[in-house]
């Protein structure tokens, strides 16, 4: 005869999602956070209705579903693991924390497996009626999907919940009122030059360097001197991080005798420091400020620090030792807004308007380039040059040159 046992289901975590669980009459039933009081409460209750059950477990707790709620801190311990790159998240996990709001929002107390496409497409509305662009919508649709498949391969909902919600079309062209995002367009070379006179030297070089070799913006901001082969007349950078590595594609930026005469003095440094650094610019910038200065160092405000009554005021945040994309962008942007101003004084969101149409972004120098080296030397060299896989890719960032259309039509049309 088996010996009986008056021991209780446990109390443990789930390790994939990070849930406490216990096990009632075979069925695993969720509990929360472990290790918080609302689940170590929520286990006292299951336990209560089991013990008045006679040890077999209420249909309720037999039953109990996953809500989503539990879903999204599942998948968001998951993705905080998986969505980083060099030991650092990277941008995707910030839209899924911002994408996985509103579901938490209009249907976290809900059981997961109620989640269906009527309120998939709901939540995409309110992004239709907030003026998001359409592929943005889309894309975030499909961030909520992946969400649900990983949880189905957790087995933490029945793998029909994703199976469904696989089945919402993506929004199309011309048959949604969400709107059109702006192509991005090649930036125009005299516009860059009248940016360039309100820019410090090392961005100045930044985009120089951009316009010559066809970098993206993350490229040119990782730039170190271990990463560049210089043994041929053709300099070769391979940088230690680009954007297609996750697909094992290495990425080769070719450096002719133009963009090697801009990179060879910020060459001069440790192997592994970034060749554009924010502190070096500020660093310029003061000793310009300082070897035009009249007032005597003993008076007026000391080198790096900002008046404030009497008293003398360093810096809150010292800069980077390296730029990033962002800080590369807004750098550009605020030089802009230096070199162009509007005929008259305007203020509020009549300013914003007009700042947005005069500035230019540093991902438009790469359509540039790509443009420029079509027109030249063709389709096939737009992509060697640009790191495309497919042509197909190329021909977005390469403006098809009108010229040839207008010779054929001259000679044919």
């Amino acid at each position: 005869m088996p010996k009986l046992t008056k021991s209780l289901p446990k109390y443990r975590k789930h390790r994939r999602s990070g849930q406490a669980v216990v096990s009632i009459a075979g069925h695993d039933v969720y509990l929360g956070p472990y290790g918080t009081k609302a689940s170590r409460a929520e286990y006292d209750r299951v336990i209560g209705e089991y013990l008045v059950t006679g040890r077999r477990g209420s249909a309720e707790t037999n039953r109990k579903p996953l809500t989503i709620n539990q879903l999204i801190l599942a998948y968001w311990k998951h993705a905080k693991s998986y969505y980083r790159k060099n030991g650092k998240p990277t941008s995707e996990l910030s839209a899924v924390k911002t994408v996985l709001g509103p579901v938490r929002r209009l249907y976290g107390r809900q059981p997961a497996c109620e989640f269906g496409p009527l309120a998939l497409k709901a939540i995409r509305e309110t992004w239709v009626t907030a003026g998001h662009t359409r592929g943005t919508i889309n894309k975030n649709v499909g961030r909520i999907v992946r969400a649900f498949r990983w949880a189905a391969s957790e087995e933490l909902i029945p793998v029909e919940i994703h199976q469904a919600l696989a089945t919402v079309e993506g929004l199309k062209r011309g048959r949604t009122l969400a709107r059109e995002s702006n192509p991005i367009r090649p930036v125009d070379v005299e516009i860059v030059a009248a940016t360039l006179e309100q820019l410090c030297p090392v961005v100045r070089d930044m985009i120089r360097t951009q316009l010559l070799t066809g970098m993206r913006p993350a490229e040119v901001c990782s730039v170190r001197p271990c990463d560049i082969d210089r043994e041929g007349d053709v300099w070769e950078f391979r940088p230690a991080s680009h954007k297609t590595e996750h697909h094992n594609r290495e990425r080769v930026v070719y450096i002719g005798p133009e963009a090697q005469a801009i990179l060879r003095p910020y060459l001069l440094r440790a192997d592994t420091a970034f060749c554009f650094s924010p502190a070096e610019a500020v660093k310029m910038q003061q000793d310009e400020r300082n070897a035009k200065r009249v007032t005597p160092e003993s008076c007026g405000n000391r080198r790096g620090h900002c008046s404030e009554g009497l008293k003398s005021k360093a810096a809150k945040r010292k800069p980077s030792e390296r730029y990033i994309t962002d800080s590369y962008r807004k750098a550009i942007h605020r030089a802009c807004d230096r070199a162009f101003l509007p005929n008259e004084k305007l203020e509020g969101d009549a300013l914003k308007i007009w700042q947005s149409e005069h500035r230019w972004s540093p991902n438009q120098l790469r359509h540039t380039k790509g443009t420029e080296i079509r027109k030249q030397f063709g389709l096939d060299a737009a992509q060697a040059v640009l790191g495309h896989s497919s042509a197909d890719v190329t021909q977005i960032y390469a403006e098809i040159d009108a010229e040839k259309a207008r010779e054929v039509a001259r000679k044919i049309g």
